[in-house]
């Protein structure tokens, strides 16, 4: 959120809003691509699940349909994957979207650590992400309106707790990268890809890996534009 329209919020907006288009397009251009291409088993996302978590050990996870596309997460308070319509498909995208989401489930099950640091900052993270903001944007309208020293300091206290946030935004980065990983394997060792179809989740999942590049990058921005504005008004 730009403070009064500042010219300089464009400096760090602009590039990482492009970053995340430009992700969202390779994300929708590798999907629409492989999910017109059937898997070599027909195998649709409930086929696929069903192999994986009886390969695995992961039989008690439960699946479940949610609305919307690409709308597919890994609930572990539920220990449930839920898939959207694409991944119903007998599609070489739904087979790693699947995959990928039982990644998840088998990071859970062992304990992965990234994962626990991400689940136990969520809550911050949360608030950080609306508070920290309007607790900011406050701070700097009582600093310019006579608040200078309250104002700046709610601005700071906006400041730490929107890290946090972004701290959730960086920590998701391992855990979705070796949920990916994860998914690869689980894929060849139960014998479901060809070399194509290995092409195919592999454009997917890198594609994917993108936007929570491209999350951390806008979050990031908007860290350093407070820190930016922070350090102009200290002056």
């Amino acid at each position: 959120m730009p403070f009064f329209f500042d010219p300089t919020y464009l400096i760090f907006a602009v590039p990482a809003m492009l970053f995340a288009l430009w992700a969202q397009f390779q994300v929708q251009s590798a999907f629409n691509k492989w999910s017109q291409v059937a898997n070599m088993r027909r195998l649709n996302g409930f086929d696929v699940a069903r192999v994986l978590m009886r390969n695995e050990g992961l039989d008690h996870v439960g699946v479940e349909t949610i609305p919307g596309m690409l709308t597919d997460h890994y609930d572990p308070s539920s220990k449930v994957i839920r898939l959207s319509q694409g991944s119903l498909q007998p599609s070489v995208a739904a087979m790693a979207i699947v995959a990928h989401e039982l990644g998840h489930a088998a990071q859970d099950k062992e304990g992965y650590a990234w994962l626990r640091v991400r689940s136990g900052i969520v809550g911050f993270a949360n608030i950080g992400s609306q508070l920290g903001v309007w607790l900011f944007f406050i701070g700097m309208m009582l600093s310019t309106f006579g608040g200078r020293g309250f104002g700046f300091q709610l601005a700071v206290v906006g400041v730490i707790l929107f890290s946090a946030a972004v701290a959730f935004t960086l920590v998701t980065l391992p855990v979705e990268f070796n949920a990916s990983a994860r998914a690869r394997e689980m894929l060849q060792r139960a014998g479901l890809v060809t070399v194509q179809e290995a092409e195919g989740v592999n454009a997917v999942l890198n594609a994917a890996a993108l936007t929570y590049v491209a999350a951390a990058a806008q979050a990031i921005a908007q860290l350093l534009y407070f820190v930016t504005v922070l350090m102009r008004r200290r002056e």
